[in-house]
């Protein structure tokens, strides 16, 4: 099931209307076909349901809801600006606009992550602690900041946006690369750690001059990432102490200090390493004073249960919330990075964020928001799939069964929502029906049910 899109042609959904009195509104996709298919019914006053009934309990309150939305990588950018420019359009439509699934959230790589198509940093003259020779790259001048300013312009919702270094230049490495697994070099608190911490403000000034300020940054993606990447994958490697001692001695002051409101995310990785990541780094006082929130990323969910990793570190720490910053299907696969129309990739979209929001979690981003047939371009040739696949040579872009299942989620829960307690009549093990409810900010209900 996809929706092949062009310069003239694309889906559309109608901007959300509020239900009269007594009425309801559905939206339904199917594996047959529908793609957020939309019904109208009226509630019946008997409480008589020879099936399952669920009941929704609105006084009991459980998080609030960030949003939903996905990465503009340089390989996403890429493949968008690959498109002319009324297919350009329709995409970011699909996603941002009032006619499209409204996503809120946009994570964005600061410099290079695999999904670009050269390794590279904002500085890379040596032993310029004072990044006098910073500079934002082509890529985020004549693409990513012109599609920031697009979506923003087409989005009726507030857009939020948090940033993500891969590498440091590789002059403050340990293995002297951009590429490939190394520590910053010295101690936090050091000429380096310091240096490092400027960078992200610096970065932050950068965007600022071109109009685009940034909700939160994270303070480093996958510092655990040896564990699952290819050897040339450029990434910083960080403990949980390191990262604390970072965060308490050079990047929280450093944000601080700045002229910019810019949160602070720390982990930013597989919840295998939860609750522990968040006792070393919020245990210390001063560490927790400067985080706001913690970033999770799902490719090891198999492993650990929600219960836990997610509900445990909220039970710890109530006051950080709890974000999902990149998922993606399609990685480490012996077959094929890319299966066009797989239903099963939505699926587990769908049983992700249910299970993530049933959990305390505050939100869920997706990673590249378009990709190639081949699920690039990736520089260390780790493709993936994407909600939305672009074809250049036809003009064309698939929406994917991905894209409509976050769409049930990203359309109709806005941020500022609140999870509110859930009720099943009896447990089915067979009908495997998987749900949420929740309470919008216009006093609306929404409930969500995945029937696997």
């Amino acid at each position: 099931m996809v929706c092949v899109c062009n310069a003239t042609y694309c889906d559309t959904l109608d901007p959300v209307v509020l239900p009269a009195l007594g009425t309801y509104v559905k939206y339904e996709s199917s594996k047959a076909g529908k793609r957020l298919e939309r019904s109208e019914g009226s509630f019946q006053r008997s409480l008589h349901a020879p099936g399952l009934l669920l009941t929704l309990n609105v006084s009991t309150m459980y998080q609030h809801v960030k949003g939903f939305g996905g990465s503009l990588s340089d390989a996403a950018a890429l493949n968008i600006l690959g498109l002319s420019r009324p297919a350009q359009d329709n995409l970011l439509r699909s996603y941002f606009s009032e006619s499209g699934i409204e996503y809120n959230l946009i994570r964005l790589p600061m410099a290079c992550s695999d999904f670009s198509v050269r390794p590279y940093s904002y500085d890379d003259v040596p032993h310029d602690y004072e990044l006098k020779h910073f500079r934002l790259a082509e890529e985020d001048l004549k693409m990513k900041i012109p599609l920031l300013h697009r979506a923003s312009a087409m989005s009726r919702r507030p857009l939020s946006l948090y940033a993500s270094p891969w590498t440091s230049p590789a002059w403050m490495k340990s293995n002297g690369d951009v590429r490939g697994k190394g520590t910053l070099k010295g101690q936090p608190g050091d000429k380096y750690h310091k240096t490092w911490a400027n960078y992200f403000i610096k970065f932050l000034d950068e965007y600022a001059k071109h109009n685009v300020t940034f909700w939160a940054v994270t303070a480093q993606n996958e510092p655990l990432a040896a564990l699952l990447t290819p050897p040339q994958f450029p990434t910083i490697a960080f403990t949980a102490a390191q990262q604390r001692d970072f965060v308490v001695h050079d990047l929280g002051p450093a944000l601080a200090r700045s002229p910019h409101h810019t949160r602070l995310i720390i982990l930013d990785d597989q919840r295998i390493h939860l609750p522990h990541w968040a006792k070393v780094v919020l245990g210390n006082a001063t560490a927790a004073h400067y985080v706001a929130g913690m970033g999770v990323h799902w490719y090891l969910d198999g492993i650990v249960p929600a219960s836990c990793s997610l509900e445990a570190t909220h039970k710890l720490f109530p006051d950080h919330f709890l974000l999902y910053t990149e998922a993606c299907s399609g990685f480490i696969t012996l077959r094929f990075s890319v299966s066009l129309g797989c239903w099963e990739r939505g699926d587990r979209y769908s049983h992700s964020i249910l299970t993530v929001l049933n959990h305390f979690v505050a939100g869920w981003t997706d990673w590249n928001l378009a990709l190639d047939l081949e699920g690039g371009p990736n520089w260390v040739k780790n493709y993936v799939d994407s909600p939305v696949i672009v074809d250049s040579t036809k003009d064309v872009f698939y929406k994917q069964p991905m894209f409509y299942h976050l769409g049930h989620f990203s359309k109709f829960i806005p941020e500022g929502s609140r999870r509110v307690g859930l009720h099943s009549s009896r447990r089915c093990l067979i009908c495997q029906l998987e749900h949420v409810a929740i309470l919008r900010p216009d006093g609306a209900l929404v409930l969500v049910v995945l029937n696997r």
